[in-house]
């Protein structure tokens, strides 16, 4: 009897997973991350505390008069918005530059869920807004885009005082989704938030941001060579009617961040081990302490219960990001052939996503851009920020606390 023949053998369908392993270079890399932008988080909210209550003090005319005097060609408001987010912004696009040459968005089945979970967290919670104040007679639907963003930095500072236990997984997951909302933020208020287009002041930008470029092609690594560059990049782009803060995302996103033979470091991780102190401990800060400084007086906080720029920026954040960012995980990994990773569990993302409704940073930004010169407006939609982050962000530390024991028992 001849043996029976046997085919080619059969490999088995590997499902990608959602929430790859992070090892090697690129945990040590989260893990710096992870440091900087939690006592940056932190700072945030002393910022953003000290300014709440001197707005909310006797000495309140000294805090408006202080945010809205000239200093130079800008007033100090505008030197936190226009000048100091820059360089949160630049870090923004080195990092998401890192991610798409070299991280984790470099690897199409590990960027899916992340991304999609992040485009649908930034979808639904602008559709929330939207929909409350199309249909109120009194509504405001150009301020879809406030209630869009997630701040990474105070959002991991909430998931580093309560989830020392958690796994990195979920760590790579926020950081990741936050590069996408960075990203998603950043075009928002570069589509639809540019006003007065000055075509000259955007050329002379952009052969600026060309010239930063060639002086990394080249390898030159002298400051006095890059300054000018980059003061006047920024200076154009803001004459230009574009948000100044996109010029620092566009340097970064053409600063190398492959090291050459022979060196140890990349000059984007020398840079971003230089400025991200900067950034975390004293540029955000600054801004935070000049944006976050909203009077609640009973009478404001009685409009805020009626209006609906605020209950649609309350609903967007609470409940929008939750559907979408735990939504948009779900669907994709009930839909495709990507897993969660074993070491997570379903209820590990629902936490996630409700701390992705911390919207600080990037929102009151957002918030200023949408109401131009409507001052009550706008102070009504920071309120509405500031309420739901911080909603969000004591919701999300009570499950997180929850999830971080159950992995500290195991």
């Amino acid at each position: 009897m001849t043996p029976e023949r046997r085919g080619p053998p059969v490999r088995l369908l590997q499902k990608r997973r959602a929430f790859p392993r992070i090892l090697g270079s690129e945990r040590a890399f989260l893990a710096d991350t992870l440091r900087a932008e939690t006592t940056g988080g932190l700072v945030l909210v002393g910022a953003a505390v000290i300014a709440l209550i001197w707005a909310n003090t006797p000495w309140q005319d000294q805090y408006h008069n202080l945010r809205d005097a000239q200093l130079g060609p800008l007033t100090v408001e505008q030197w936190a918005t226009d000048g100091a987010l820059t360089l949160f912004f630049y870090l923004a696009g080195v990092e998401l530059k890192r991610e798409l040459v070299v991280g984790t968005l470099s690897k199409l089945s590990e960027a899916v869920v992340p991304v999609v979970a992040a485009i649908c967290g930034m979808a639904i919670p602008a559709l929330i807004y939207a929909v409350i104040n199309l249909t109120a007679d009194d509504g405001k639907p150009h301020g879809w885009a406030v209630p869009t963003a997630t701040d990474i930095a105070f959002a991991l500072a909430v998931l580093a005082i309560v989830g020392s236990s958690l796994p990195s997984a979920l760590r790579a997951f926020l950081l990741t989704l936050a590069v996408v909302d960075d990203l998603g933020a950043i075009l928002v208020i570069a589509v639809f938030f540019s006003h007065g287009l000055n075509l000259l002041a955007l050329l002379a930008a952009l052969a600026l941001i060309a010239a930063f470029a060639v002086l990394q092609h080249f390898r030159f690594r002298t400051p006095f060579l890059y300054m000018p560059v980059v003061l006047g990049a920024w200076w154009f782009m803001h004459e230009s009617g574009i948000h100044a803060t996109i010029a620092g995302v566009a340097l970064g996103l053409v600063t190398r961040v492959l090291p050459d033979e022979g060196e140890t470091r990349s000059p984007a991780e020398r840079l971003e081990h230089r400025l991200r102190p900067w950034s975390a401990g004293v540029a955000v800060p600054v801004f935070a302490l000049f944006a976050a400084g909203v009077t609640l007086s009973r009478e404001a906080l009685r409009e805020m219960l009626t209006d609906p720029v605020a209950i649609g920026v309350v609903c967007g954040l609470l409940f929008g990001k939750i559907i979408g960012v735990f939504g948009g995980s779900w669907l994709t990994a009930r839909f495709t052939r990507a897993e969660l990773n074993s070491d997570l569990s379903w209820r590990d993302v629902g936490a996630v996503s409700v701390l992705a409704g911390i919207g600080f940073t990037v929102a009151l930004l957002i918030a200023q851009l949408a109401f131009g010169d409507d001052t009550a407006q706008i102070e009504r939609a920071k309120a509405a920020v500031l309420i739901a982050s911080l909603l969000a962000a004591l919701i999300a530390a009570v499950l997180l606390f929850h999830r971080n024991r159950a992995y500290a028992d195991d």
